[in-house]
């Protein structure tokens, strides 16, 4: 199902809570490194910049408050060389080279590295020494300002960790009537081990 690429991030931006973002500069290194796995729907030739490396821009952009192409091209302007160093750019690309690149990757496996990498960064196995049983929740919801004149707003299924209700998984769904068969590709790629589910 098509949708704005940069919609998928910012619904990201609208659940995550900030404060689990990466506070350390080499976390965004990982982060490109899980965007770069995606299947690259650009041709090889022609490629100057790694795929990765153009997602975890427009996904910082967009958690920092871009909303168009523009606003990320303008983004990766002002941010730091050092930034754009652990996101691996070495030179800026263009609004143009972001929007082929946005309107061709796909949606659904985009937000899945996203969520992955922000469960990895909401709760660190290292950190918490013996597992602890996370709470997981899963609920539809129609999306902010998606209502467009005669066409119905966007309706997306969500797996979001109680702890800090970070958004780890989801999927846009044709209707909200319509959530059940999207249930298990949901969750399908997700390790549910010591995850519990709360009583209704």
């Amino acid at each position: 199902m098509s949708s704005s690429l940069i919609g998928v991030l910012q619904r990201h931006r609208e659940d995550v809570d900030l404060s689990c973002s990466p506070a350390e500069l080499s976390d965004l290194t990982s982060l490109s490194t899980v965007l770069d796995r995606l299947s690259d729907p650009r041709r090889v030739r022609g490629r100057r910049y790694r795929l990765g490396y153009l997602l975890a821009l427009c996904l910082l952009a967009v958690l920092g408050g871009a909303t168009t192409l523009a606003g990320i091209a303008r983004f990766a302007i002002d941010s730091t060389p050092e930034v754009r160093k652990r996101i691996g750019l070495d030179r800026l690309p263009r609004a143009t080279t972001l929007g082929r690149l946005l309107s061709r990757v796909d949606g659904d496996a985009l937000d899945d590295a996203v969520g992955a990498w922000l469960a990895r960064h909401s709760r660190d196995p290292v950190e918490t020494g013996s597992p602890e049983l996370v709470g997981l929740a899963v609920d539809g919801k129609a999306v902010r300002g998606s209502r467009d004149g005669g066409k119905s707003a966007i309706h997306l299924l969500a797996a979001v960790l109680h702890e800090n209700q970070t958004v780890i998984s989801q999927r846009q769904i044709a209707a909200k009537s319509n959530e059940i068969p999207a249930f298990a590709p949901l969750l399908e790629w997700l390790d549910l081990r010591d995850t519990s589910s709360p009583p209704t």
